[in-house]
Order: structure tokens, then sequence, then C-alpha cells
């Protein structure tokens, strides 16, 4: 029996939400799995993966192959990783002790790579905030100023015609003979 390490689609259209599992080749996609090993949201920014470490391991060791996207999700989560150095364990390449300093090591500059890339999200988040405020305040601006140019413009246009008004009101009307 060929196993699979993939993905299993869940949630509603236009908002996927996978399953990590492993499961016969032959099964289908969203079908019949052997174990649940965690849990993939590409949703968020960036993406969340929740993942049973040692089962995984465990199921790579044992001959379970991740399909593409499942390894790029191991190997980002360090899985990928850490079997690698366990082979070099087990051939005698590496000690344990040098293999789990490599691999702590390793997921430090990980952590400190996410750390960094999350506080880039929420810095840009917060600069375009402050340039859409900034935008906003221009626009308002300039509105106040063509409302008061026009505002202007209405009261001198009414104090024309009132000037006029009493002009015309102050010039006696002259009086047309009536035809007899």
């Amino acid at each position: 029996m060929a196993v699979k390490i993939r993905l299993s689609r869940h949630d509603k259209k236009g908002y996927a939400f996978y399953h990590i599992v492993v499961a016969d080749s032959r099964a289908p996609r969203d079908g019949k799995f052997i174990e649940k090993l965690g849990t993939y949201n590409p949703n968020t920014n960036p993406a969340t993966i929740e993942l049973q470490f040692d089962r995984a391991i465990k199921w790579l060791q044992n001959g379970a192959q991740p399909t593409d996207t499942c390894r790029a999700i191991l190997s980002y989560k360090g899985v990928m990783m850490k079997k690698h150095l366990l082979e070099g364990v087990r051939k005698g390449a590496l000690t344990e002790a040098v293999a789990e300093e490599r691999f702590n090591k390793w997921m430090n500059e990980k952590a400190a790579k996410i750390a960094a890339k999350t506080s880039k999200l929420v810095e840009d988040k917060r600069s375009q905030a402050a340039d859409r405020q900034a935008k906003e305040a221009e626009v308002k601006e300039a509105r106040a100023k063509a409302l008061a140019a026009k505002k202007a413009e209405a009261e001198a246009a009414a104090a024309a015609a009132a000037a006029e008004q009493a002009e015309s009101a102050e010039v006696p009307a002259e009086e047309t003979p009536a035809e007899a």
C-alpha cells in the first residue's frame, strides 16, 4: 500500500482550509485517511500551520511520501530537516547531540525570520493606514477650500443682487401716460 502525506480540503468555497493527513494514495482527496497530522490555513498571513511533529517524522521514516505542497509545509515546520539529521545519526555521520544542536539552531533562525516577517507586515499595515489618513486629510482640506470659495462666491452674488435690487428700488419708476 503506497502511503502519502497530503492535504484534505475542508471549509467553504473561496476560503480553503486543509487537514494534513496520511492516506492511501488510491483514496480520494477528501476521503478516507489513516491519520490526521495537523491543519494548514493559507488564508492568514503568514499561513497558519499546526502539526504533530513527532507523528510526521514517524510516518516519513516509515516510508510515507509527501506531496509537493505537503513537502513544502513539512520543510517549513522543520520536519524534513529533523528527518535528514536523524538519518545522519542512524548512519553514524553525526551524534545525536550535534544533530539536536543543529536542529535547534535552524529552528531559532527560522523563528527569527517568521517574527521579522510578521513585524514587517504589522509595520506596513500601520504605515499604509497613516498614508491613507494623510491623503484623506488632504482631500478634506481641498473640499473645505472649494466649499469656502463656493460660499464666498454665492455670498458675493447675493450681495450684488441685493445691491442691484436696492438700486432699482431707489430709482422712481417712470410713469407712462395712459392712452385714451
